[in-house]
């Protein structure tokens, strides 16, 4: 009977893959998340060396630490009832500690560390034994005593890398953040319990492939404000209204090359799956480096539209030309867990790119974006091309066919 009382909150078979609405209103604190993550990105512009190698680096474990937050209330809403009342307070309690995220996040390395990773391990800490506490006497009560247990082996090294000596703040969360990413790999093993891998959960495919759509819709939002910010805080001038123009088409091949066609099946093929659980995880880390690549793409958007014929220092090749190269790699991965085949189009415009950053290294940044959206328009007319000529595939997921052990006592 206890079970039964805490299985009201997972998610039934008959239940919308839709997401809510009040997952679409938890997004709008990713919304400020990523813009803030975009101008920590951004503030890296004229750094050089090690300067450059430590911000980047300080920038990525921020981002990495708001994915985290992000994907595994993704997970929760795919795995339990969002309807339900207390998982509607779990997302509202993550939305607001998310945003105390977001807002520090511009000084989180520095005087707001403490605010920051306060926030961080209330989601990390409290939220999995509130669920666990809902789902009473059902055993996947376990799963988020597991995520608690390990996320408080963690908490001691965020809470002094907050409170120590600046230097030691990087070091002390990278390891921190480290061992929340590893025990996430590895199911959050405990003595005597064992290891629940999230690829053996029974989740609602059709539902966490919206959500990676949504979130990289969020992205290729935050392009979109940036170009839009951006030229409309310069002077004007021609250059800066090509660059204008440029910097969106950009963004729109961005959109059209995710989209078609592994981005559009991802739902398909989740639902296919007889282990949408392991194919998620492995879509969730794909999503996790193309939302990466549009932000830095952002960057090189701003850096453009402001000085469209300046110097093109290599600091600012990282951003013109390394989000797109990102994207296109991700993008590859991406097309192998839907179709189990690599991208011929999308590996002849990574190839492209990389051959021609040293040449561009002698160029205009406004040259160096325009040769970028050269080659993503090639990319995308190639796959127009490719899609005249023979019938559209259907999804042939070589991720998550595994038949067995899907029953176990955590699934």
């Amino acid at each position: 009977m206890v079970a039964g009382r805490g299985a009201e909150l997972l998610r039934a078979g008959t239940s919308s893959g839709r997401a809510t609405f009040l997952e679409l209103f938890f997004d709008l604190a990713f919304v400020v998340a990523l813009t803030r993550v975009s101008q920590r990105f951004g503030d890296l512009g004229s750094d050089t060396g090690w300067t450059l190698v430590a911000g980047l680096g300080r920038t990525l474990l921020l981002f990495l630490a708001l994915w985290l937050i992000w994907s595994h209330t993704t997970w929760i809403t795919s795995r339990y009832e969002p309807e339900r009342s207390i998982i509607q307070a779990v997302v509202v309690g993550t939305m607001f500690a998310a945003l105390v995220m977001a807002v520090t996040l511009p000084r989180a390395m520095e005087e707001r560390a403490l605010p920051f990773a306060v926030a961080y391990l209330l989601v990390m800490v409290v939220r999995p034994l509130v669920v666990a506490a809902a789902l009473r006497g059902h055993p996947r009560r376990l799963v988020p005593f597991r995520l608690a247990a390990w996320a408080a082996v963690a908490a001691p090294l965020w809470l002094v890398g907050a409170l120590g000596p600046d230097q030691l703040r990087l070091p002390l969360w990278a390891a921190a953040l480290t061992v929340d990413y590893l025990a996430w790999a590895l199911g959050w093993p405990l003595p005597r319990l064992g290891a629940a891998a999230v690829s053996r959960w029974r989740i609602a495919g059709e539902h966490l492939a919206e959500r990676h759509q949504q979130i990289l819709l969020i992205a290729l939002g935050e392009t979109i404000v940036v170009i839009a910010a951006v030229f409309s805080g310069v002077n004007y001038s021609a250059v800066r209204a090509a660059a204008f123009t440029v910097a969106f088409t950009t963004s729109v091949l961005l959109w059209r090359i995710y989209f078609y066609r592994a981005g559009q099946l991802l739902t398909e093929a989740l639902s296919r799956a007889r282990m949408p659980g392991q194919l998620g995880a492995a879509s969730e880390r794909t999503h996790a480096l193309i939302v990466l690549s549009v932000l830095v793409t952002a960057v090189g958007y701003e850096l453009v539209i402001t000085d469209p014929y300046g110097s093109l220092r290599p600091t600012w090749l990282l951003f013109v030309v390394g989000g797109p190269v990102l994207f296109l790699a991700a993008r590859v991965r991406l097309e192998y867990e839907i179709f189990g085949r690599v991208s011929r189009s999308r590996m002849i415009g990574l190839v492209v790119l990389l051959l021609v950053t040293t040449v561009l290294s002698r160029w205009s940044p406004m040259v160096g974006l325009s040769v970028v959206a050269g080659v993503l328009a090639l990319v995308a007319l190639l796959d127009a091309l490719r899609g005249r000529q023979r019938p559209l595939e259907d999804s042939a997921s070589p991720i998550g066919r595994e038949t067995t052990g899907i029953h176990g006592s955590e699934a």
